[in-house]
C-alpha cells in the first residue's frame, strides 16, 4: 500500500481515446485472513467493497474516486468497512486514504509480507482499541492553593500588595501548579489501566491534553476497563477529565508493512 495521500490519480487524457485504459487506483480499508465475507457496506464516494485473496489473507477495497477528499460521508463509509470486517475477526485496519496504484500490487504485497500480516493478525485477534484522554481541569487552583505552602505565601502576599505584576506571577505559578497536578493524576490513571491491557502506546500531550493513550484490550476485558475509567474519573474529577472513546479498530497497534532491514 502506498502512502496516505488525499487525491487519487486522476482518469487517462480524453485526448488518447484509442490507448488501453489505465489500470484504476485501489482504496484499501484493511487486510483481513481469507475467508471472510464481503461487506455489504457501500465504501468511500459510494463505491462497492470487493476482496482480494493472496497468500491466506485478503485485503477490503474498492475503487478509488478520481478525487479523494476527507468528507464526513467518506470518513463514516472508511469507518462502516472496517466494522464489518472487525465483526468477522480479526483486522488489521488502514488509515483513511490509503491506496494501491493497482490490483496486481496489492497481491504481490500480500505474498510477499504474508508471514508479517499473519503475526500482525495474530496479535490483534480477539483485542479492541480504546483510547483515554484527560484534559486539564482549570478551576482546580482552589484547593491547590490551599494545600501548595508557596502558592498560598504567594497569593497572601499579593493580596496585601496587588498589582500588575505580582497577579502575573500568582496566575503563572497556578497554571503552571494545576498543570502539575493534571499530569500526575494522568501518570497515576496509565498506571492503573495499563495491566489491564495488552499492549499500551502514549500519544501526544499539550499544556492542556495531558493524557491521550491508546490500550489494546482483549474484547472480554472492556467491561472491566471501562469499570476502571470510570472509576479513576471520579476519584481526579477535580484535577483531570477524562473521556474515553472505543471500541476502535486497532489503529495504534499495528504495522502493515514490515520494518525495513537495518544498515549492514
Amino acid at each position: 500500500m502506498t502512502a496516505p495521500t488525499t487525491t487519487a490519480p486522476e482518469a487517462a487524457p480524453a485526448s488518447a481515446p484509442d490507448s488501453a485504459a489505465a489500470p484504476k487506483a485501489l482504496y484499501v480499508y484493511g487486510i483481513a485472513p481469507a475467508g471472510i465475507r464481503a461487506p455489504r457496506s457501500r465504501g468511500v464516494d459510494g463505491a462497492p467493497v470487493r476482496l482480494l485473496t493472496e497468500a491466506g489473507l485478503c485485503a477490503a477495497v474498492s475503487d478509488a474516486p478520481p478525487r479523494l477528499r476527507p468528507r464526513r460521508r467518506d470518513l463514516l463509509a472508511h469507518q462502516a468497512v472496517l466494522d464489518e470486517l472487525a465483526a468477522q475477526g480479526p483486522v488489521l485496519p488502514m488509515r483513511f486514504a490509503v491506496l494501491s496504484p493497482r490490483t496486481d500490487t496489492l497481491l504481490a504485497q500480500l505474498r510477499t509480507d504474508a508471514t508479517h500480516l499473519a503475526q500482525q493478525l495474530d496479535g490483534v485477534r480477539g483485542c479492541v482499541e480504546l483510547n483515554v484522554k484527560g484534559t486539564v481541569v482549570p478551576g482546580h487552583f482552589a484547593d491547590l492553593v490551599r494545600r501548595d505552602d508557596k502558592l498560598r505565601t504567594l497569593a497572601l502576599r499579593t493580596r496585601r500588595r496587588p498589582d500588575y505584576e505580582a497577579n502575573v506571577r500568582l496566575g503563572e505559578a497556578i497554571a503552571l501548579g494545576v498543570r502539575r497536578e493534571a499530569r500526575r493524576a494522568a501518570r497515576e490513571v496509565v498506571d492503573l489501566l495499563a495491566p489491564l491491557a495488552v499492549r499500551t502506546v502514549q500519544g501526544a500531550t499539550d499544556d492542556e491534553q495531558v493524557l491521550s493513550a491508546s490500550f489494546l484490550l482483549r474484547s472480554t476485558d472492556e467491561t472491566r476497563f471501562r469499570e476502571a475509567v470510570a472509576e479513576r474519573t471520579r476519584a481526579c474529577g477535580d484535577r483531570l477529565a477524562l473521556s474515553l472513546t472505543g471500541p476502535l479498530p486497532c489503529y495504534s497497534f499495528v504495522d502493515p508493512r514490515p520494518a525495513a532491514p537495518t544498515g549492514r
